[in-house]
């Protein structure tokens, strides 16, 4: 995965070129609603891309779209829909890929769902080692039922 920070230099030459008359996306970076915004003004883009942004965190595009409709940020998602999130990831995955394949390969995204939860390492621990969907499924309740009283 590219690690280094996005050049929107010439992105903004190739929008302001008077021969250029398609329309042009920026993409790299965008992490939050106000990046979105300053990046599409500031090189003046007809819009942006959300990559990395997006994973394990599906909830910024409805943050960017309310914050470019309001300017104001959206109250962040609850612990039930972050939780749903990945449970419609991890159906999906497993419908895509394969029980297995699907299995493992969400493995990766439960650290992105679950990020700024606290001690949340262990049950981060169980969902990464577990192999049946039916106990993962249960595993993403208790994520639930252990964080949305704290939440509140």
């Amino acid at each position: 995965m590219y690690k280094g920070p996005a050049d929107w230099t010439l992105i903004g030459e190739v929008k302001n070129n008077p021969r250029i008359h398609i329309p042009i996306f920026g993409n790299g970076d965008i992490d939050s609603p106000e990046k979105a915004v300053e990046y599409r003004e500031r090189y003046g883009v007809d819009g942006v891309m959300i990559g990395r942004a997006s994973i394990g965190h599906p909830f910024i595009f409805r943050e960017i779209k309310h914050y470019m409709a309001t300017g104001q940020q959206l109250a962040p998602p609850t612990i039930a829909e972050r939780v749903e999130a990945a449970r419609t990831h991890l159906r999906s995955s497993i419908a895509w890929k394969g029980l297995y394949e699907g299995v493992v390969e969400m493995r990766r995204h439960y650290g992105n769902y679950l990020k700024g939860l606290p001690n949340v390492k262990e049950m981060r621990l169980r969902l990464c080692t577990e192999r049946d969907p039916a106990v993962l499924e249960d595993l993403l309740d208790e994520v639930i039922g252990n964080y949305a009283a704290e939440a509140a």
